[in-house]
């Protein structure tokens, strides 16, 4: 193959998208660059799996030293996804996935390696959009070339692929994927911000994808595969369809109708099998057609359900299509945790905890784009099986619950306090211990709960809610607070959080070809409205951060000393630092600028080692008085110790009103003596004088 490569001006800059040069022996493989960062992204088609799904799996991978970094482990070498390739394998696969034909079963792998990474120029939208070149260029089926792009509101500014910087100073910061005809993906957050600003900020983002999608096609045009013919999925005849709605319509809109998760799924199962039994006539025959019947079962269920949404406006469980299920909310139930709730919404309940700790606790992090980063602010999400009625292994975090905890986390960022007001590390832990719809906007507005109850000063409390769409035609309508199995039949899920004023965080995922902008203005309308109720449903048990916190949770004194005192506080080895802690009972932190926190359960106990803190680091005043100890005689005077590690001069002359033949005549080593500072030096050289302090 020839070496080709496109480029196409992305927010002011050239994205450059090459191929046949490297990796030549997967079935399409790009080198994708803006500024600095570089990433090679593969794609390799396989043979076809036995599957009941698209078998595509994505990793992205950042290598350290792309950025010039030795990784820190024992092994030197890169181990296991951290949080930050997880969350990018995800932006890649989510808008890629529902563009492939469900009926494709190839073994499908996509890698993204960066190369190089450039603060400047952030690698997940690069890496998409590589993702979907290698792809189009493999011959794989997609029904649509996906792109994407990040966008960030600077300054009232609309950015696109803003640089590090600008980043730093975005109101808002979306990653947006879409086709030439829609956004198909988002995710990102912002700082309370307007429902209009994110309409804008999406068009904007289309705007750009639409220019690298045609460079994409252009490319393939060029050197790419011929895209595979897929077969059509199998499945029951229309004749067999008509037959399974003739025998079992009643029964499935009897068994829909029931109340309860587990309960209308049960009725669904056992009218599936009576209508199988009865087509077939004996229990054996009935087996050979199960696999049929349970097609065309779900085809009519899927019917049904949203057939029923926008001929009635009546959904599953009976709600409105803008109604919220019952809210139950419950705060302080953990004593012993630092804050606690519990937030149950219908048949999703959250439980979380909030501890709060010294800045030895933050979390140490080693991502490309914050290799030396520390968080004070930690949010993680559990989803045990329980949450479901199943029963499985307990294993490590999946993509899934990383995507979700990470959804949470960066809600909640725009409201927390600032660290210099509130300098406590703070964590929560959110345990799903139910699910039917949206864990993830139940988990934000149990945090919430919780750090209002950990006494938290929160400037507003943040609540989420997952949103979804039914559309057939020009016939749409969107729903409230969706269900599982509206998230499951429905067209599009989105989340959205955010106060009263405005949206924190955002999350869309799309599976048909795209909404318009009509639409999504509705569905963020419409989201504002239930999340402004959840926000009254949460505020009927507490509207605000408690005065105190937990009398269990640290209390942390915050003292400044000079840097060049720390010394004195740590001591060789830390030993002495250690023994204040030993003998306070507190914990104690030092930063470089002085700036010491003291933490304790007990206020007696914090003032003792601040008055310890103190003494090791005061220094003298000229004029004032103290009360030391000789510690050394000479000729011409005694050098008296004021306070640990601090000794001044008494000069002869000043030992007393009297002339003062030998200094031993007046005091001798290990004396008590009070004393005045008259003069410090420059070189911190300091003068003392009995005779003063006892002239008063």
């Amino acid at each position: 193959m020839h070496i080709q490569s496109i480029s196409v001006d992305v927010g002011g800059r050239p994205l450059v998208i090459e191929t046949g040069r490297y990796a030549r022996q997967a079935s399409g493989a790009v080198v994708i660059r803006q500024g600095d960062s570089v990433i090679l992204v593969t794609a390799v088609i396989g043979g076809v799996r036995v599957a009941d799904f698209v078998p595509l799996t994505v990793d992205y991978q950042d290598r350290t030293g792309a950025y010039g970094r030795i990784p820190g482990s024992y092994f030197k070498r890169e181990g296991r996804q951290n949080e930050r390739e997880t969350l990018v394998s995800r932006v890649i696969d989510r808008p890629i996935r529902p563009l492939l034909p469900k009926s494709f079963r190839n073994e499908t792998q996509v890698i993204a390696t960066a190369m190089s990474y450039d603060p400047d120029n952030d690698t997940a939208a690069l890496a998409l959009c590589g993702a979907s070149a290698a792809l189009a260029l493999a011959g794989a089926p997609l029904a649509q070339v996906v792109a994407g792009v990040r966008v960030a509101r600077v300054k009232g500014e609309l950015v696109v692929n803003p640089g590090a910087a600008q980043e730093e100073d975005a109101d808002l910061l979306l990653t947006v994927a879409g086709t030439a005809d829609a956004v198909i993906m988002v995710e990102g957050g912002g700082r309370e911000i307007p429902e209009v600003v994110m309409l804008d900020a999406l068009d904007t983002a289309h705007a750009e994808i639409r220019n690298i999608v045609a460079a994409i096609e252009d490319l393939r045009g060029r050197v790419g595969k011929p895209a595979m013919q897929v077969p059509p999925p199998t499945g029951p005849s229309e004749a067999f369809v008509a037959r399974v709605e003739e025998a079992g319509l009643a029964a499935l809109r009897e068994a829909m109708a029931v109340q309860g998760k587990h309960s209308r799924a049960d009725a669904l199962s056992t009218a599936r099998d009576e209508v199988a039994l009865r087509l077939a006539g004996s229990v054996e025959d009935a087996a050979e057609i199960t696999g049929d019947v349970e097609k065309a079962w779900e085809m009519l269920v899927r019917r049904e359900l949203r057939a029923h949404i926008l001929d009635q406006g009546v959904r599953v469980d009976g709600r409105a299509t803008d109604e919220i299920r019952p809210i139950t909310c419950e705060v302080g139930i953990a004593p012993r945790a630092h804050g606690s709730a519990v937030f149950t919404r219908g048949e999703t309940q959250v439980f979380a905890t909030i501890a709060l700790g010294t800045e030895m606790d933050a979390q140490r992090t080693d991502f490309a784009d914050d290799p030396d980063g520390r968080r004070s602010w930690m949010l993680t999400y559990y989803f045990p099986p329980y949450c479901t009625g199943e029963a499985s292994m307990m294993r490590g975090p999946k993509r899934r619950e990383i995507g979700h905890g990470a959804l949470a986390h960066r809600s909640l960022v725009p409201v927390l306090p600032a660290q210099e007001a509130f300098p406590y590390v703070m964590r929560s832990t959110a345990e799903v211990m139910e699910s039917n719809g949206s864990s993830s906007m139940a988990t934000v507005c149990a945090t919430t709960l919780a750090l209002m109850d950990a006494g938290v000063p929160i400037s507003a409390p943040v609540a989420g809610i997952a949103m979804g769409l039914v559309k057939e035609g020009e016939r749409w309508a969107v729903l409230s607070d969706i269900l599982g199995d509206e998230d499951h039949l429905g067209d599009m899920d989105f989340k959205v959080t955010g106060t009263a004023r405005g949206i924190t965080a955002f999350q869309m995922d799309v599976k048909i070809a795209g909404v318009s902008r009509d639409v999504m203005s509705r569905a963020l309308a419409q989201a504002r409205e239930g999340r402004i109720h959840i926000l009254g449903e949460m505020a009927r048990v507490l509207d605000a951060p408690r005065a105190e916190l937990s009398r269990h949770a640290p209390r942390i004194t915050t003292i400044q000393i000079k840097p060049d005192r720390i010394k004195d506080i740590i001591g060789p080895g830390g030993r002495v630092i250690r023994s204040i802690q030993e003998k306070t009972g507190t914990r104690i932190t030092v930063e470089d600028s002085g700036k010491v926190d003291v933490a304790a359960t007990d206020g007696e106990a914090s003032a003792k080692a601040i008055a310890m803190i103190r003494e090791l680091t005061q220094e003298a005043e000229i004029g004032k008085l103290y009360v030391g100890v000789v510690k050394r005689v000479t000729d011409f005077g005694a050098f008296v110790e004021i306070f640990p590690g601090t000794d001044g001069l008494i000069h002869i002359s000043h030992l007393a009103k009297e002339r003062v033949e030998r200094v031993t005549d007046v005091v001798n080593e290990g004396d008590e003596v009070l004393v005045r500072v008259i003069d410090i030096d420059r070189a911190g050289k300091i003068r003392l004088s009995r005779r003063e302090a006892i002239d008063g």
